[in-house]
């Protein structure tokens, strides 16, 4: 929900505005936790869009989902369950390699098991209402210095791991069977990132929950790609568009009684609308223009 009434609302001067907010400790851990996951969001993304697994991140989150759960009815923090299984279910998706592309059926089948599976385990919890409203719709406003701290590390490892593996993860995601015929160990490489993906989807779920976890993985590199094809310019722009959004909706919450993943959602959706817009309308005139 949003935060305005904690302030005497909104006052056209932004530099008063952002110190306004920052005297919360509670925005100041939303704010740096919200730029951890933009970050670690819009990098990890990019190949997500370049391999085709928006589908298999996607599924991610739901096996995530039923983690967290099963952890809130054990009395575990949810960000330990949510690990292990996006991690286990990463790991057998990347062991699929390239059949992972046909198995879209197979994967909707265990992600619909998966979310059921958290149903279930919610209703072994009495706390039903709020733990799942935090972890389908985000609840990026209530986290603690602590779960910053631990995105922080999470972001540092995931970052980390891309850049090792950059160069052979984007040869093998370009043209896997070239990347595999000079020696690439395109299965276990298939692996890693989707464990890397996993830890992603671990993060991104603190801001915006399971159901709309496309919004920063998938939307952002989604913009980027479509604006310019150097693989650089695009993890930079995507990054960028990740951060615009996480920071631009936090604002906006602050002033309004509104989830925080609702305003990164719709700005994330009409800001990639707008850009397929601008596209297409730059393509019809320039068909239409004397050669």
């Amino acid at each position: 929900m949003g935060a305005h009434y904690l302030t005497t609302g909104f006052g056209w001067n932004l530099i008063r505005d952002i110190q306004a907010q920052f005297q919360y400790a509670f925005m100041q851990h939303a704010y740096t936790a919200g730029a951890i996951v933009a970050i670690v969001a819009g990098v990890v993304g990019y190949f997500v869009v370049l391999r085709s697994l928006s589908f298999a991140g996607h599924a991610l989150s739901h096996i995530g989902f039923a983690g967290a759960t099963g952890a809130v009815a054990l009395g575990v923090n949810p960000i330990y369950g949510l690990l292990v299984f996006t991690v286990g279910g990463a790991v057998g998706m990347g062991a699929l390699g390239k059949r992972i592309y046909g198995r879209d059926v197979v994967i909707g089948i265990v992600l619909a098991w998966m979310l059921g599976l958290g149903v279930l385990f919610l209703s072994l919890y009495s706390g039903y209402a709020t733990e799942a409203y935090a972890l389908l719709f985000g609840e990026i406003l209530g986290i603690s210095q602590t779960d910053v701290m631990v995105t922080l590390v999470a972001g540092v490892v995931t970052l980390a791991a891309i850049a090792i593996m950059f160069r052979p993860l984007l040869f093998a995601s370009v043209d896997s069977d070239v990347a595999e015929a000079r020696g690439v160990r395109v299965r276990l490489l298939s692996i890693l990132f989707m464990v890397v993906l996993a830890i992603s989807v671990s993060e991104a779920v603190q801001v915006v929950g399971v159901l709309l976890i496309f919004a920063l993985l998938v939307t952002p590199p989604a913009i980027a790609e479509r604006l310019t094809a150097r693989p650089g310019t695009a993890i930079g722009l995507s990054v960028l568009l990740a951060l615009l959004f996480t920071w631009v909706g936090l604002f906006v919450s602050f002033y309004l009684p509104y989830p925080v993943s609702f305003f990164i959602t719709t700005l994330a959706f009409v800001t990639y609308l707008a850009v397929r817009l601008w596209i297409y309308l730059q393509q019809r005139f320039t068909k239409l223009s004397p050669a």
